[in-house]
């Protein structure tokens, strides 16, 4: 299920395009004139249902214009093949990217929209060969198939697994090295869970291991970690129509929002 359509009292994302991008980001639209800093990222860093997302903040905390390129389940290749936002990235005095994790992104084993990554398209002749047993076309969504696939033979899912995990980092360094010379990535984490794979309620793309992180070794700038096991019930600060009610509730809260800024204001304040 998605809910990418704006209803009866959705907040108002004030859509704006960038160059030839065919991607539509948050507004308001910014200038893309130095000094700026550049946030790429999913559902997070978009701030999906969120009056003040965490680039928001941040600028409001830097003074420093933040450019929020984010995307509602993006993954690596959204951004990794758009060359409107490698090119606004690489003028950015500092680059945020986003955790982003291995399910929403084309590997060996199947492949995803270029624009929508967490739609999953079709599986390759040897994931269909690893899980012979499974139909492929009863899934329209990344996470949904990956669960199915542990759930039906957690063996055979490591296969899958390591190859993500590698594919990953291999994209990662790639898209690196495109991006301006500082980069943060930000690790965000409001379930209060240990960062890493948690296949029992559905992989968790935003959660990525130690050692994936460590293997970027020299191409990142700083690495900031926000986990918090505070989850408000309430709503303030959301805006959500009746029909985005439960797809609100899985989202980062504002409270979450505020520690990424706040966590990430020291790094930008040296960094820039």
């Amino acid at each position: 299920m998605t809910y990418d359509t704006l209803g009866l009292g959705a907040l108002d994302y004030l859509p704006c395009r960038y160059g030839t991008s065919k991607l539509t980001f948050r507004g308001p639209r910014r200038a893309l004139e130095a000094p700026y800093v550049a946030f790429l990222g999913g559902t997070a860093t978009f701030g999906k249902f969120i009056e003040q997302p965490f680039p928001l903040l941040v600028e409001h905390l830097t003074g420093v214009t933040s450019v929020n390129f984010g995307q509602v389940n993006a993954g690596l290749d959204v951004f990794s093949k758009d060359s409107t936002v490698l090119e606004a990235a690489r003028g950015a005095q500092v680059t945020v990217i986003e955790a982003m994790g291995p399910v929403n992104m084309n590997n060996r084993f199947y492949s995803v929209h270029p624009r929508r990554n967490d739609r999953f398209l079709h599986a390759s002749p040897d994931l269909k060969q690893l899980y012979y047993d499974v139909d492929f076309t009863q899934f329209s969504f990344t996470q949904h198939m990956l669960r199915h696939l542990y759930l039906c033979d957690a063996g055979r899912f490591a296969q899958i697994r390591h190859m993500l995990e590698k594919t990953w980092v291999r994209r990662m360094r790639r898209l690196l090295t495109q991006l301006s010379q500082e980069v943060v990535l930000v690790r965000i984490d409001a379930s209060g869970a240990e960062v890493g794979w948690s296949m029992e309620a559905g992989p968790a793309p935003s959660l990525i291991t130690d050692d994936m992180v460590d293997r970027l070794g020299p191409l990142l700038s700083a690495i900031v970690d926000v986990s918090s096991k505070k989850r408000s019930s309430g709503s303030e600060g959301m805006t959500f129509s009746i029909l985005e009610e439960e797809a609100a509730k899985v989202v980062p809260h504002p409270h979450i929002h505020q520690e990424v800024a706040r966590a990430l204001y020291p790094v930008l304040d040296r960094l820039m």
